[in-house]
């Protein structure tokens, strides 16, 4: 019993001390990543992005905010392309990408009226990419 709770505090310390990349690091890795794992690392770039996009809105930096929020867009439409490429977190993809243009319209409804375009055209983008997504998943297939 008492191996198993050491394996157990052992396991959890573990994962608390593993070190968290940074979002250029993740970037850099997603250059050398395989396709297949391309959807997942997009989608989590593009979410740490859209916290630092909140952060810097919230903080009023607008130009950062704006950089992150074009990342968001760039990183949704290679996690999509990936996902068409390999047929594979097709729906996860689309979910994530519909999770990330609901909440990037919470903050456009924080901001002032001036700051609000590059939000509508992410929103607008990231529902492209839903909407090539959803196509590819209810395609009907030719039967070979």
């Amino acid at each position: 019993m008492r191996r198993l709770i050491f394996f157990l505090l052992l396991a959890i310390a573990s994962t608390y001390g593993a070190k968290d990349e940074t979002v250029d690091e993740l970037k850099a890795r997603f250059e050398r990543t395989r396709p297949e794992g391309r959807a997942e690392l997009g989608i989590r770039i593009a979410q740490r992005e859209l916290r630092n996009a909140d952060s810097f809105y919230g903080d009023g930096k607008v130009e950062q905010a704006h950089q992150a929020v074009r990342d968001i867009v760039t990183y949704c439409e290679k996690a999509g392309d990936a996902a068409t490429q390999t047929q594979k977190r097709l729906k996860n993809v689309e979910i994530d990408a519909r999770k990330i243009a609901d909440k990037l319209r919470d903050i456009k409804r924080t901001l002032a009226v001036e700051d609000q375009p590059p939000l509508d055209l992410a929103i607008r983008q990231l529902e492209d990419v839903r909407t090539t997504l959803l196509k590819e998943m209810f395609a009907k297939k030719e039967k070979k």
